[in-house]
């Protein structure tokens, strides 16, 4: 397995990637990974996110809390696509991703926040997510 935050950031991009409702909104190759600031937009990008390691499972498993941040952004598009973006990543991601080389325990979206933009034209909002992993060692 791969480290946890990168894991869980390649599952949930290619579920986005390959839901319709979200590429209708989002360019697929604007859907990324990395800093925050977008150099395309509308843009999805999947934070560094951080990770809570919590021991063994069992013999051999290994348990961690993963945490991170979802950032939609819109450039002469407002808030509201931003937040019509941010629903549509909602709902693709209503289920655990599927897992690569680890299992995904617990899933949930747990807050959306969207931070106004001094220029009104532009739109930002933040889906948090957090997933209990699972991985053999």
């Amino acid at each position: 397995m791969i480290e946890p935050t990168i894991a869980l950031a390649t599952a949930m991009r290619a579920v986005l990637i390959s839901t319709p409702a979200v590429t209708a909104l989002v360019p697929a190759d604007h859907i990324r990974t990395g800093s925050t600031r977008p150099d395309k937009t509308p843009a999805i990008i999947i934070a560094d996110g951080s990770t809570t390691f919590h021991g063994h499972a069992y013999a051999a498993q290994r348990a961690a809390w993963v945490y991170q941040d979802l950032h939609i952004w819109t450039l002469d598009q407002g808030q509201e696509a931003a937040k019509t973006i941010a629903f549509m990543v909602r709902n693709a991601l209503d289920q655990a991703p599927p897992a690569d080389g680890f299992a995904i325990d617990e899933f949930k979206i747990t807050r959306a926040v969207f931070p106004r933009d001094p220029n009104p034209s532009n739109g930002h909002g933040i889906l948090s997510v957090e997933a209990l992993i699972r991985w053999t060692v």
